[in-house]
């Protein structure tokens, strides 16, 4: 309907999906292939080497998995977990009880380390668990986007190499908007997502794994319970010998590999950099504002995508949401079980994190949360943000 095309693009800052960026959308509308054509393979082969100098690896075994990052996270531990194996857990959030639950079903042996939520995970309580008895896996989530936490994965890595214990690690939120280096990490196995820092939509989940992992993987007593997710089979898909699995969805290929391609063109370190130099600009602004953040960890253990704000004493967070959505057309995220109407979560992921729309949230925020009596000073959010890029030596008049 003309209606539907005369709305305003809604503005993206939640915990994900991130605003497309719009070379992706374009190169998504290329048309389509059949999936042996030379043309295509020698896209999935671009794929496969921009995916390995972002996951910061020399895997062979790096190709996104046909699904969403739960698709790309259940492929990897269905595929290297059988019955009774021993896997710990980490847990401080939503995604690491999804770790949990999806080790379960593998019927595995789980053991499950517990951090608060909002609190990163004690790398001593996890070295005990992996010293308690032999372990196949230790599973945890890099940036756990329900609270906003970046796990200590380096020295994570670590411990694990020194107790003979594969690492899986959860990098859906965290891939192309902080470091991910699996090599240098002692990481086995590293899961993504296209829909959060990549800015591509949602269905493609980049995953990358060594020869240790791929080693488990050739010494498998039983079948893997999956066809569509077992890596087996979608690793020889995704290699020379092109063996049919499935039909890969082709305009979501076009659409990762043009991410890719800005991720390289941008370059990882001035990436990483201007994720967090918003993150921090819009933390500067609500701090103004007079709102707290949810945790307690130092600004290293922060996700600098994603930052989970108080919800003040009398205010409605859900109408706050609501009245953002309808009269700036922004979106912020809210909060899961116990932390429901607690919090909310204020993504700059990819294409979103740009100074207008940190500019342009903390404005609209401070003008909804003004009629549920807020007396903050006008505008005082949004100059706390500028005079931060300006310490930060950011140039305020272009347009990122």
């Amino acid at each position: 309907m003309l209606s539907d095309l005369l709305r305003p693009p809604r503005i993206l800052l939640g915990p994900g999906p991130s605003m497309a960026d719009p070379r992706v959308l374009r190169a998504m509308a290329t048309p389509l292939l059949g999936q042996f054509d030379p043309q295509f393979t020698a896209i999935m082969d671009e794929v496969m080497a921009l995916s390995r100098t972002l996951f910061q690896t020399a895997a062979a075994r790096t190709f996104p998995v046909s699904g969403t990052g739960r698709a790309g996270l259940e492929a990897a531990l269905v595929s290297l977990i059988e019955p009774g194996d021993r896997v710990v857990i980490g847990e401080c959030g939503r995604f690491g009880l999804l770790l949990e639950d999806l080790a379960r079903r593998c019927d595995a042996d789980v053991c499950v380390v517990r951090a608060e939520w909002g609190h990163a995970l004690d790398p001593v309580a996890i070295e005990r668990a992996l010293r308690d008895a032999p372990t196949k896996v230790l599973a945890v989530v890099h940036g756990e986007t329900s609270t906003g936490v970046l796990q200590p994965l380096a020295e994570l890595g670590r411990i694990a190499r020194a107790h003979d214990a594969l690492l899986i690690a959860d990098v859906v939120v965290t891939l192309g908007g902080a470091e991910v280096a699996l090599d240098a990490w002692n990481v086995d196995v590293a899961v993504g997502g296209t829909q959060k820092c990549l800015s591509c939509p949602s269905g493609l989940a980049p995953i990358a794994y060594n020869t240790r992992a791929d080693d488990v993987l050739r010494r498998r007593r039983t079948r893997v319970r999956s066809n569509y997710l077992d890596l087996t089979q979608l690793a020889t898909y995704w290699s020379a010998e092109r063996v049919n699995h499935h039909t890969a969805p082709t305009s979501m290929v076009y659409g990762l590999r043009e991410a890719l391609r800005a991720v390289a063109d941008e370059g990882l370190s001035a990436r990483f950099a201007r994720h967090r130099l918003h993150g921090d600009a819009l933390r500067a602004g609500l701090a103004a504002l007079g709102l707290s953040l949810f945790g307690k960890e130092p600004p290293e253990r922060r996700l600098p995508m994603l930052t989970p704000v108080l919800v003040p004493d009398g205010v409605d967070e859900a109408r706050v949401r609501r009245t953002l959505l309808d009269d700036f057309s922004i979106e912020i995220g809210a909060a899961f079980g116990a932390l429901q109407g607690k919090i909310w979560r204020i993504g700059t992921m990819g294409y979103s994190a740009r100074r207008r729309n940190v500019l342009l949230v903390l404005s609209a925020l401070e003008q909804v949360l003004r009629r549920e009596g807020s007396s903050a000073p006008s505008g005082i959010g949004v100059e706390a943000a500028v005079a931060h890029y300006r310490a930060a030596g950011a140039d305020t008049s272009a347009a990122p």
